[in-house]
């Protein structure tokens, strides 16, 4: 699980990877490394799914494509790719109706606008610092 982990903090920016809820299986016995990432994490209570409820929802969503004892060594990349499309692009009430695509497409606009903020401030910190330093030269 860990190694799973990882790779999402390769793909994706730290900002973009806040807390982490899991139940209590022990595949999550993992989390102290996953804190040491700067990444807060979170159990469930036991017996209460309700806390995860997105999140379980979002589990069932595929049996709806491949039924419990599915052997998955059998389904083509083609049966997988297209149940994950649908369920990608389907709309999520908490989600506010949008898709899981359309809720990342605008997390990434909103990281990237807060990074060209972040930018373009910085750069007028350094061009006023630049100012103050030319002014106190030539006077």
């Amino acid at each position: 699980m860990f190694s799973a982990i990882e790779q999402l903090c390769r793909l994706f920016p730290k900002e973009a990877l806040k807390t982490f809820t899991s139940d209590r299986g022990k595949e999550f016995a993992c989390y102290p490394l996953v804190e040491n990432l700067g990444i807060s994490f979170f159990f469930a209570d036991a017996y209460s799914s309700w806390q995860r409820g997105s999140n379980e929802n979002a589990n069932g969503l595929p049996r709806e494509y491949f039924p419990k004892k599915t052997d998955l060594a059998t389904i083509s990349d083609e049966a997988l790719n297209k149940a994950l499309y649908d369920i990608n692009h389907r709309p999520r009430k908490c989600l506010a109706y949008r898709t899981a695509c359309e809720a990342l497409e605008d997390e990434f606009k909103y990281m990237l606008h807060l990074f060209l903020q972040f930018i373009i401030y910085k750069n007028m910190y350094f061009s006023f610092i630049n100012l103050l330093y030319f002014i106190t030269k030539t006077h």
